[in-house]
């Protein structure tokens, strides 16, 4: 049996994009289990870069059953947009199944999500307005529309119509704002129905049947450990559960049929959105850092916030997915710094140490990284194709990357492309 599962390990954008592409390339089954279209990767294959949001990376490799899992919420424009856009590149989504179970995220729910974010003025979370939280506070209150509930035209006729009308009150006397068209919302989403109805079918059953048949089955993660809503830094987290435990419940199957658990992070530390973050330099060196590493968000374009590795980060996230493994990316990026810095605990105002990570922001906002630092390296190490001609200050840089964290490094990334991953 070998189902493997690929996690964030930081903020996101760790570039899970090109790990999860290589190991999609080895694998029958690609499952997504959370989310929706506000994550994103990035992924190169064959000289040509794709931006995917929804539509696992498996979908690059002819043969590969591609599915969306039921803890998932979709925006059918925004996936028929995705799937109309690899067919123009060549891609085929014939592959590509979606569970019954997942949620659908309707027009009001973009609407609420950009109304309560700029109700919340300077205090606002920095959502991607793509109407995620609401459709995973519709699912929660359970009064949200299901995929199964969308290509039955009556029942969803229904249903659009209660939930529509209840959120036309809000969106009005809340936020004064304009009342949807609901009927003409309908009539769109019949659309959508008749467009994606082919492609439903039980994930849980599949994924099960892949597993027991001894089929390779690789569960992509989105986003990352510190976005998740229980474990992440809330309330700057997603409304989903991107860390290992959220691939059961959101693809619907047991944890005992998941063989190993590999965790994404960068050779030093981004964030997108707002929300304490130790160890950010705001800097020359976390400018070079960001231009170095070209660090904007694959689905917002918003330059992301850069800082040092942070090890206190990582040893949380081992913990709270069971990493079996951890690939090391960009650690390109570092070469030509002449001192790397290394936060390995956390002060507080008080002069106490710390070593795991704090439960709120409030605590998190009030720690100051405790540093070690360590020699820099020098040279292309983008050319580099195997881990034994990397500079050995390199390696040793990694080397100490894993007594912090208490996990093995098994893969190091120098670039973007798929043989710029060097593997032990």
């Amino acid at each position: 049996m070998a189902a493997r599962v690929v996690v964030g390990t930081q903020w996101g954008d760790e570039g899970k994009g090109k790990i999860i592409d290589i190991l999609a390339s080895r694998a029958d089954v690609v499952i997504r289990s959370q989310g929706g279209n506000n994550a994103g990767h990035t992924v190169e294959s064959d000289g040509n870069v794709y931006k995917l949001h929804l539509v696992p990376s498996g979908i690059l490799y002819p043969g590969t059953l591609c599915l969306i899992g039921c803890g998932t919420v979709i925006d059918p424009k925004a996936l028929i947009a995705e799937i109309d856009g690899l067919a123009a590149r060549g891609v085929s989504c014939d592959g590509l199944r979606i569970d019954p179970r997942a949620h659908v995220i309707m027009p009001w729910h973009l609407e609420l999500d950009a109304l309560s974010e700029k109700a919340r003025g300077s205090e606002d979370i920095g959502t991607t307005r793509r109407g995620i939280g609401p459709c995973y506070m519709d699912k929660a209150e359970r009064s949200g529309i299901r995929i199964a509930d969308l290509i039955v035209h009556e029942r969803f006729a229904k249903k659009a119509m209660t939930a529509g009308e209840n959120k036309a009150g809000l969106i009005k006397k809340l936020y004064g704002a304009d009342a949807p068209d609901i009927p003409a919302i309908i009539e769109e989403y019949k659309g959508y129905a008749d467009r994606l109805r082919g492609f439903v079918a039980d994930v849980s059953v599949l994924a099960f049947e892949s597993i027991k048949q001894g089929k390779s089955v690789l569960f992509e993660g989105a986003q990352g450990t510190l976005l998740d809503l229980d474990t992440g830094t809330y309330p700057f987290v997603t409304s989903s559960h991107p860390v290992s435990g959220g691939v059961c419940t959101g693809s619907g199957i047991g944890p005992t049929m998941i063989s190993d658990i590999l965790g994404v992070a960068k050779a030093y530390t981004t964030r997108v959105g707002k929300g304490p973050f130790p160890t950010e330099l705001l800097d020359e060196t976390g400018e070079k850092l960001r231009l170095a590493g070209n660090e904007f968000g694959t689905t917002t374009g918003r330059p992301r916030r850069c800082g040092w590795f942070d090890a206190v980060i990582l040893r949380h996230a081992v913990r709270i997915n069971g990493l079996t493994a951890v690939a090391i990316n960009k650690l390109d990026t570092l070469s030509g710094f002449k001192t790397l810095k290394i936060c390995t605990a956390y002060r507080l105002p008080d002069g106490s140490i710390i070593k795991d990570f704090p439960c709120s922001p409030e605590e998190l906002s009030l720690c100051s990284p405790v540093y070690e630092e360590a020699e820099g390296f020098e040279g292309d190490l983008s050319v580099c194709r195997s881990m034994k001609e990397l500079p050995k200050k390199a390696l040793d840089y990694i080397e100490r990357l894993e007594e912090l964290i208490g996990c093995s490094v098994t893969m190091v990334g120098v670039g973007p492309a798929r043989n710029q991953n060097l593997e032990r």
